[in-house]
């Protein structure tokens, strides 16, 4: 295929046949126009994109912002309320500890009413309400480190008060029932040869409560040659007591029990005629008399 161009010029019409790179020449600045188009097209819509993706990113920042904005207002809000709590419970704990101090007579050692002082700058806005919670938080510390150490001082005092009591070693081991048989010389009731008996009988009906008759620490509980069932409480001071012949152990070895505890239920186990307690109390491992106990004021 070719191509003849006649120019009109005043000497007359000109013959032109171009060659074929003259032809490709338009072909060549069409494609070109078309890529340069293409280009900018593409070039418009990456910005677009990235314009479109940097204002997705802000509106979920400024979503973030929003939701840790109100996470941490709850987050106050709570701290508040807990802060509140721990007062009131603080409060409540200063006035029992005031109300055991005045009890035992030592409310002119103990002063549970004292507040802890605080104090410092604030800045106006915002900060105001952190570090006033902060403030609040370091005024309970305070005050619970110095309840604390009021307490356990209190609580070795008011012991060293009861402890003497709650020791002291009174009444029958029984909540009902009667004395059987005494302490001393007697008639053994298997064999009916005078023996000396270590410790008081005292008969019930079986399955009848049992009770130590001072404060200590469990030192038996269990089986015991002649004793059957036995109990041993280690009261202090170098004295003990034993309850023997028993159905039932209610206490372990360790226990710490309190003057009048149940400890046992009647029986009669081991050397018995029937259903009894067998009472011995010892003094530096020795079975002395208990009717002095037994019959002693409680103190």
């Amino acid at each position: 295929m070719s191509v003849t161009v006649f120019i009109q010029s005043r000497n007359g019409a000109k013959r032109w046949q171009p060659g074929k790179r003259w032809l490709l020449l338009p072909a060549l600045l069409i494609a070109a126009g078309i890529g340069i188009y293409e280009h900018n097209e593409q070039q418009l819509h990456q910005q677009q994109v990235n314009v479109d993706g940097e204002k997705a990113a802000r509106q979920e920042q400024q979503k973030e912002l929003v939701e840790l904005k109100n996470a941490t207002a709850s987050q106050l809000s709570m701290l508040a309320t807990h802060v509140a709590r721990m007062q009131a419970k603080l409060t409540r704990l200063e006035a029992l500890g005031q109300q055991v101090a005045q009890t035992n007579k030592l409310d002119d050692q103990f002063d549970f009413s004292d507040e802890v002082g605080v104090g410092g700058l604030s800045d106006i806005g915002a900060n105001i309400e952190i570090e006033q919670l902060l403030a609040d938080m370091d005024s309970l510390v305070s005050r619970i480190d110095k309840n604390n150490v009021q307490l356990s001082l209190l609580e070795t005092v008011s012991s060293n008060l009861h402890i003497d009591k709650e020791r002291y070693i009174s009444g029958r081991p029984i909540t009902k029932g009667w004395l059987s048989s005494h302490f001393g010389f007697r008639n053994d009731p298997f064999n009916g040869r005078r023996a000396f008996h270590k410790g008081i009988d005292f008969a019930g009906k079986d399955g009848s409560e049992v009770v130590s008759t001072g404060g200590g620490v469990v030192t038996w509980a269990g089986p015991r040659f002649g004793y059957g069932e036995l109990v041993e409480i280690d009261h202090g001071n170098g004295l003990r007591t034993r309850y023997g012949h028993n159905k039932a152990l209610l206490v372990h070895v360790g226990d710490v029990v309190a003057k009048g505890e149940d400890i046992a239920v009647m029986g009669s186990t081991g050397r018995s005629t029937g259903p009894h307690v067998h009472y011995e109390v010892l003094r530096d491992g020795k079975q002395i008399d208990p009717k002095t106990f037994v019959y002693r004021k409680a103190g």
